[in-house]
């Protein structure tokens, strides 16, 4: 069995080895990659316990399916995260299967920054997420990448965001708010959409005008008299 170089044998190595009924060689394959696998099942279904479920499946899938993996196609790792996705996926689907007492919901609110964000989207078309399990899932992502994003943002970026897609004020309206020069105002919500944008890359999704323009007057109502160039240098 070829080693890697830490001495240790690779996944493919391994994923030979359970093909050939290696449990030993199952077991260390559970310890390198079902930590990742967990978080992404806890992720799709924001259940902890059926995110054990899935894991479990997904390696239950590895030692009765080893022979299918082929190294050309890709990493063990994408391999296993693909499995437990589409586990995920049944999972939900089935639970969207059964009835359900009818009750009151408000959906999300007018207000809140992410959902206005996700308008800005090519997911955010208007379309009920209860009637698509993918759907669902790939919002609740999404949601969770928007509102991570923000909190890791500087507090002078995410304060112009929140005021545009919160309030829905312009950025000559911002910066009266704020005391801030227009200049400024403009400069740090070209970066606050750029940060929005390369989080969204990172799940694949395409945005729409509003995330997806790095240029500061593409966010928050028409603002007629606001040039588009940048002004006055940052404080």
């Amino acid at each position: 069995m070829a080693d890697d170089r830490s001495g240790a044998p690779s996944d493919d190595d391994l994923v030979r080895a359970v093909a050939a009924g290696s449990q030993d060689a199952l077991a260390i394959l559970y310890d390198r990659h079902a930590e990742s696998i967990h978080r992404l099942a806890v992720r799709l279904t924001n259940d902890r316990a059926l995110a054990e479920e899935i894991v479990q499946e997904t390696f239950l899938a590895l030692w009765n399916r080893a022979e299918r993996f082929d190294p050309s196609s890709g990493s063990l790792a994408t391999w296993l995260r693909t499995i437990a996705r589409n586990r995920a996926l049944d999972r939900l689907r089935a639970a969207a299967r059964r009835p359900r007492p009818v009750t009151a919901s408000l959906g999300p609110a007018e207000g809140d920054p992410v959902e206005r964000l996700i308008d800005s989207t090519e997911l955010g078309d208007g379309t009920d997420p209860a009637t698509g399990p993918e759907r669902a899932v790939e919002l609740d992502e999404l949601r969770r990448t928007l509102r991570a994003a923000l909190r890791a943002m500087p507090d002078p970026e995410r304060r112009v965001i929140l005021l545009a897609y919160q309030e829905g004020l312009s950025q000559s309206e911002i910066a009266v708010r704020l005391g801030w020069p227009l200049g400024t105002v403009k400069t740090r919500t070209r970066r606050a959409l750029q940060r929005l944008r390369a989080a969204l890359v990172g799940l694949g999704v395409g945005s729409g005008p509003g995330i997806g323009s790095a240029e500061a007057g593409a966010v928050g109502p028409a603002d007629p008299g606001a040039s588009t160039s940048a002004e006055v240098g940052e404080r």
